[in-house]
């Protein structure tokens, strides 16, 4: 598996981090630069789902290797931790 240029998953965490958090980021990681930049904060949850995806009928997003459901407020949370820390590293 080639790894991405991106290493947010590494960045410096607000709160200890579970296998789900670390994986939510490198899930982020691994997001191809032309689609994250399409993401809009105003966005419903409804178009921001449908705009991923990968989530699930019950509202859950599908990703392995997770200890617990991530929810949409924490997939937005850390979506837009991805993109502030992408157009930092972009400038540089």
């Amino acid at each position: 598996m080639e790894q991405p240029v991106w290493n947010f998953e590494q960045e410096p965490w607000d709160e200890p981090p579970d296998e789900t958090s670390i994986n939510l980021r490198a899930y982020f990681d691994r997001m191809p630069d032309e689609k994250l930049r399409e993401y809009r904060p105003e966005w419903t949850d409804r178009q921001v789902v449908e705009w991923d995806g990968n989530f699930r009928d019950d509202g859950g997003l599908m990703m392995a290797c997770c200890e617990r459901e991530i929810e949409i407020g924490e997939y937005r949370r850390v979506l837009e931790g991805a993109v502030r820390y992408r157009e930092r590293v972009r400038a540089s």
